[in-house]
């Protein structure tokens, strides 16, 4: 297990690097300048030209970066990352021909997890998510958002957050947790929606909340799953104890979620298949961020795109993430998802690295420590054996990460050598 207390200071100067288009909005280079990162205690306390380094840092610790492309460290800003067991039964149930929704009519989909999850303890939970986390940090990943939703009471969901955070902890990674007790209707309140909504909002959210264990909240707003009015109960609930809020919204259907939503000043809506001009209007009018998740899309055979030339004429950020979940997007490589909304959903290359880096922060309310480079910011950053940006995009099955600087600390997720640029020294 590559955990913290593995991981060497990045404390000193780190020089000779390409600065990737839109790292660090605050600097301006010269064109073919490298690039140099001071960091102290953890923290980036200088960014500019390598020739132009401040008299404080010459006598700093040096780390040469022989020429590598380097950018923020990236945000995954939507997974379902703890969970019980797997489900590669149900992904040949859908090659076979079986619907999401009649997956989940039958007793699979989100309820099957929910029973490996609720049989499971912490520490077979932990077991079984960190090697998942590790597969994503190696992908450059510094921060992540990761849901409860599998447990569905009060016990289960707290068993899930708690994981979380202590995923965080081990890992030296910013993890923000969200509360997703509205995912799916548990078993022993079939047929008693409402009565389930209320436990979440006056049980499970206020409780799990006072004990430091939830940073947002989320709901699954859809036909299988709950409605409108269910879901703006949960919101009004969560902003009585100041918790910001998300949503699934418009991934099978129009629910109108995302304009619901935004109304509440949620930080993002997620999937938005079925996203309406009005979902649009309102999403932009709060500043909410469009999270794009292909790797669901991809898995459910999906064929209706999201309106991605609608939301960019609309100004609204888009973000892209694993959504890392056992049923419908088991992905664990932030970097592929880059490749797909590209491929699939036609985003830009520059927008699909903001998707990663600064719009996926703001996803997840980190706008002002996550994203870009910049000084007083963790120091979270990633030189990549790579010559230029377009490659995180272009290559599918590599990672070629070689040096991630995650709170302040080295890891080396590549071995030496295994990569492009030359010259890099550790």
């Amino acid at each position: 297990m590559n955990t913290l207390d593995q991981h060497p200071s990045a404390d000193g100067l780190w020089t000779d690097l390409q600065l990737a288009p839109g790292a660090a909005p605050d600097v301006a280079l010269p064109e073919g300048a490298r690039a140099a990162i001071a960091v102290e205690q953890g923290r980036i306390a200088w960014v500019g030209a390598s020739r132009a380094v401040p008299a404080r840092f010459t006598d700093a610790p040096r780390h040469q970066g022989g020429g590598a492309l380097v950018t923020p460290g990236l945000v995954d800003c939507h997974t379902h990352l703890v969970y019980g067991g797997q489900r590669a039964n149900e992904f040949a149930m859908r090659l076979a021909g079986a619907s999401y929704e009649e997956i989940a009519k039958a007793g699979g989909g989100i309820v099957s997890s929910v029973r490996a999850t609720r049989e499971a303890d912490e520490d077979q939970l932990f077991a079984q998510a960190a090697p998942r986390l590790e597969q994503l940090l190696a992908d450059g990943v510094c921060a992540i958002e990761i849901k409860s939703g599998y447990g569905l009471s009060l016990e289960h969901e707290r068993k899930q957050l708690r994981v979380a955070r202590r995923l965080g902890q081990a890992y030296g990674v910013t993890v923000r947790t969200t509360f997703l007790g509205a995912h799916a209707l548990p078993p022993e309140y079939a047929g008693r929606s409402s009565d389930y909504i209320d436990a979440v909002c006056s049980e499970m959210m206020p409780t799990l909340a006072a004990e430091g264990l939830v940073d947002a909240v989320d709901v699954f707003c859809e036909r299988i799953a709950f409605s409108l009015e269910e879901t703006e109960r949960v919101f009004k609930a969560a902003r009585a104890l100041s918790l910001p809020v998300k949503l699934h919204a418009e991934q099978l259907s129009d629910m109108g979620g995302a304009a619901l939503a935004a109304r509440y000043g949620a930080l993002s809506c997620d999937h938005i298949e079925h996203l309406s001009p009005e979902g649009i209007a309102a999403m932009r009018e709060a500043g909410t961020v469009a999270v794009l998740l292909p790797g669901a899309y991809y898995t459910l055979r999906d064929t209706h795109l999201p309106p991605i030339e609608a939301l960019r004429a609309g100004g609204v950020p888009m973000a892209v993430s694993t959504d890392h979940n056992p049923g419908t997007s088991p992905a664990l490589s932030l970097l592929l998802m880059v490749n797909m909304a590209c491929t699939l959903f036609r985003l830009t290359v520059p927008e699909a690295l903001a998707g990663v880096t600064v719009n996926a922060a703001r996803a997840l309310g980190l706008s002002d420590t996550h994203g870009v480079l910049g000084v007083g910011r963790s120091a979270d950053f990633v030189l990549w054996d790579v010559r230029e940006a377009a490659e995180l995009a272009y290559w599918f099955g590599r990672r070629p990460a070689r040096i991630v600087v995650r709170q302040g600390r080295v890891s080396f997720p590549s071995p030496p050598g295994s990569g492009q640029v030359e010259g890099m020294q550790r």
